[in-house]
């Protein structure tokens, strides 16, 4: 069995998460203390008491996901004898995850991710005015042809393809007009459905440059160091571990493609075979089923998820 750590993005977030790990673990306990310090607030009161439209702001909706798969990774270590070191080959994450994923394979600190996700939420929503900008889900449309709705439907705006999920997922992002004109435009050419999307900016698009270059100050004032193993990046689809490579990655990332789908494959072709989702939600397991033939995908969330991970191991 190969390995892979993935770690999930926005849209994940649900009132709750984490607070089981935190009740029956001092090693999540410790995760979001240092998260609510470094943050200088309760993040983990907006997470576990609401209001739930507190927690989907991005700016809260980052850090607290973040801070939900670094304590199930904590828990998995102490509790299950987990080491990334030894037990993975890579690790990923889908957007805001690629950051949890750097701070579980020791890249960063957890204060330091914390800090740089309340950055990175604030600086996305303020990237553009609201209401100017959407992003849309077209489903049953591959990644090329969705593509070609985007650059049809662009006429002089920003559209683009933001997220290529797998399965015939693949959301586009840019301003409003464009993104209403190619929801329209990806229903004649077959999509099963066009839709647009209940977000509160158009994510990792040109639009987002703003926001791009506020990671690019911040970025400069943290420590990093090569992960563990190998982060396959968003960006590039592809294994990198030097630190300035990777600063470089999550600056891209902002206003650029996530490679889902080629990410997943590529981690698959290189013989990994189990994917376990570490944090809130399984929209990435789910997601591994429909991209790698035969590989698993496994969410590690919740006390039950680590006590059954344990016994595996333990067989």
């Amino acid at each position: 069995m190969t390995i892979a750590f993935i770690f999930p993005g926005q849209g994940s977030q649900a009132l709750g998460m984490g607070k089981a790990l935190a009740d029956n673990f001092s090693a999540a306990r410790n995760v979001f203390e240092t998260v609510d310090e470094a943050l200088d607030e309760k993040l983990t009161a907006i997470m576990w008491e609401g209001p739930a439209g507190r927690l989907t702001l991005t700016e809260n909706a980052q850090p607290a996901l973040m801070a939900v798969s670094l304590a199930a990774m904590r828990v998995l270590e102490s509790e299950a004898g987990v080491d990334i070191a030894r037990d993975a080959a890579f690790v990923a994450g889908h957007s805001l995850g690629e950051y949890s994923a750097l701070a579980a394979a020791g890249s960063l600190s957890v204060a330091d991710t914390a800090r740089l996700l309340r950055i990175r939420g604030r600086a996305m929503q303020a990237a553009t005015p609201v209401g100017t900008g959407a992003m849309a889900a077209l489903l049953g449309l591959e990644f090329d042809a969705a593509s070609a709705v985007a650059a049809e439907a662009a006429q002089g705006q920003v559209c683009q393809a933001a997220n290529d999920n797998g399965g015939g997922q693949v959301v586009v992002s840019g301003d409003k007009a464009a993104v209403e004109r190619a929801v329209e435009i990806a229903k004649g050419k077959g999509a099963r459905r066009a839709m647009l999307l209940p977000v509160s900016a158009p994510f990792h698009c040109a639009l987002m440059q703003p926001a791009a270059d506020a990671m690019a100050d911040a970025l400069a004032n943290v420590s990093m160091k090569p992960p563990a193993v190998p982060l396959v990046a968003n960006v590039l689809a592809r294994p990198i571990s030097d630190p300035a490579e990777i600063v470089k990655s999550l600056i891209a990332q902002v206003t650029g493609t996530v490679r889902w789908r080629e990410s997943v494959s590529f981690m698959a072709s290189a013989g990994v075979d189990s994917f376990y989702e570490v944090g809130a939600g399984k929209v990435l397991s789910g997601l591994v089923k429909r991209i790698a033939d035969g590989a698993t995908g496994t969410a590690i969330g919740t006390p039950e998820d680590v006590a059954s991970l344990k016994n595996t191991r333990a067989k």
